[in-house]
């Protein structure tokens, strides 16, 4: 008699599809696709020597062996969960400090899929554009040029600046080359001399509007109420872009040198940041900017300091 357990992953794969009766459903909860799980169905049922499914299509439903088999591993995955869920309320929460742009466009609405992880850690999260010392935080989001000292920077999006302005205000002037932006009120940024120059207006005469922001997403939010034009991230801002809120009224892209990094202490090996680093990578890669989008000239490069960044960028 066979006494050797099937693989851990196939039982794993087994229990979630018959918990939802569907291997779509169950290679969505389990980060791979439905062709895995059926593959990883079909070795259980031969290591086992029993049909677990009956298959009509799309639709799946347990024989009696799989019901059998579905309400013991359910049993055990219940103290799994419950012993994982244990040991991560004891483990001290992973200290992430970004800055307020980055964490309310692109982070937040990220971290329900972090959640969702098997290896997900807790998170306490730290809002703010200041500097931290060392011992304040796990893991940093940050713009800047690289060269943190006693860090592992690792890259995550580049710094493409695009002007952005309601579509009212867009509709109340010709704006049929960059020149003619110089008729409207811009929202105070550094880099606007940067793209005038990029875009070949020389001498630019820019009138700004009288207030100032200290963030881009306060900035944006300005933007689309009509209170000037915007220099914004194009990978922050693409939803706005998407949904209509705000426009983009010339190709040309401020290319800056800086770019959104996370930052880790270069002796911290654990696995939940190693895990969490290598999470906002993988979320970065899905989310990039379509380049064929972007103008591919060069762009005078112009960024901030290399230990944090601007305000709000």
């Amino acid at each position: 008699m066979d006494r050797r357990l099937p693989p851990l992953e196939s039982l794993r794969i087994f229990e979630a599809s018959a918990r939802h009766a569907n291997f779509s459903r169950a290679a969505r909860e389990l980060g791979i696709t439905p062709a895995a799980v059926s593959l990883r169905i079909r070795d259980l049922e031969e290591d086992l020597g029993q049909r677990l499914f009956v298959r009509n299509g799309p639709r799946i439903s347990l024989t009696s062996a799989g019901a059998a088999l579905s309400a013991r591993l359910g049993e055990v995955m219940m103290l799994v969960r419950a012993a994982v869920a244990e040991c991560r309320s004891s483990e001290a929460p992973l200290r992430v400090t970004v800055t307020p742009t980055f964490a309310a466009r692109w982070l937040v609405p990220r971290l329900p899929r972090y959640r969702a992880l098997t290896e997900a850690a807790r998170i306490q999260l730290d809002v703010s554009t200041d500097l931290r010392t060392h011992d304040q935080f796990d893991i940093a989001i940050r713009s800047g040029r690289g060269g943190w000292r006693d860090m592992i920077a690792t890259r995550l999006l580049p710094m493409d600046l695009s002007p952005m302005l309601s579509p009212g205000l867009a509709g109340r002037f010709p704006l049929d080359s960059p020149a003619d932006l110089q008729r409207l009120p811009l929202i105070r940024d550094v880099s606007w001399p940067a793209w005038f120059e990029g875009a070949s207006v020389d001498r630019p005469v820019l009138s700004y509007a009288p207030v100032e922001y200290a963030t881009q997403d306060m900035a944006a939010a300005a933007a689309a109420e009509g209170a000037g034009v915007a220099l914004l991230s194009l990978q922050l801002f693409a939803s706005k872009l998407a949904d209509g809120s705000l426009v983009r009224p010339f190709d040309h892209v401020l290319r800056c040198e800086d770019g959104y990094y996370a930052l880790r202490h270069r002796q911290d090996h654990r696995l939940s940041v190693d895990h969490f680093v290598r999470w906002l990578e993988d979320e970065a890669a899905a989310q990039a900017v379509d380049p064929a989008a972007l103008d591919d000239s060069e762009r005078p490069a112009l960024g901030s300091s290399q230990q944090g960044g601007q305000a709000g960028r």
